[in-house]
């Protein structure tokens, strides 16, 4: 079974299970998202056409993360003028995940679980950087609340390991000044003018 719904001025053609790239909807990752807009179903040979929507339809969807799309950028110019302008624009997009199409009493599901991890982490995870991984997973976490109150404990413990540190270092800075004094060179005396003859 699959359906054509609308969203965001734009329509698409559905099936459970599909994962949609659409304009930016309100919601938290994981929150259900419902599309009552459903402009055509499709059930094998048969098809039902709404005018303008099929009454008693519903789409639902569940929702994966809202991010920043492709970076289009926009170049501007007049030629012989010297007017040049580049800009940069990133569209807020939501991806879902396609769970059942219901109508006329029949409902078509996905038995797949959705997976709620966003691009950026497969990203990351695909080109191995793990700093990044790191703090994605720990910006997901729902305790992130609790991490911050530990990293202003660590920065007390780096303040007082830095004094420390810079003590040790300070005497070896000092005891290589002596030793830049001694080797330090005279310069080299200036090579006298070359002395002109009068001939005449």
């Amino acid at each position: 079974m699959y359906a054509v719904i609308k969203t965001g001025g734009k329509q698409y053609r559905v099936q459970p299970g599909d994962v949609l790239v659409v304009e930016k909807l309100d919601g938290e990752p994981g929150a259900d998202v419902a599309f009552g807009e459903v402009l055509m179903l499709g059930d094998g040979e048969a098809v039902t056409v709404g005018a303008p929507t099929v009454d008693g339809a519903k789409v639902s969807a569940t929702l994966i993360e809202t991010r920043k799309g492709e970076k289009v950028k926009i170049f501007k110019k007049i030629r012989r003028q010297g007017y040049r302008r580049t800009r940069g624009h990133r569209q807020t997009e939501t991806v879902l995940r396609v769970t059942s199409i219901a109508a006329g009493g029949k409902t078509d599901k996905w038995d797949g679980t959705v997976d709620l991890t966003p691009k950026a982490l497969i990203d990351a995870k695909a080109r191995n950087l793990k700093g990044v991984v790191a703090a994605l997973e720990a910006a997901g976490q729902p305790v992130a609340a609790k991490a911050p109150a530990k990293a202003k404990a660590a920065p007390k413990a780096d303040a007082e390991a830095a004094p420390a540190a810079e003590a040790k270092a300070a005497p070896a800075k000092k005891a290589a000044a002596p030793k830049a004094e001694t080797t330090e060179k005279k310069a080299a005396p200036k090579k006298a003018a070359a002395k002109t003859s009068d001939a005449e």
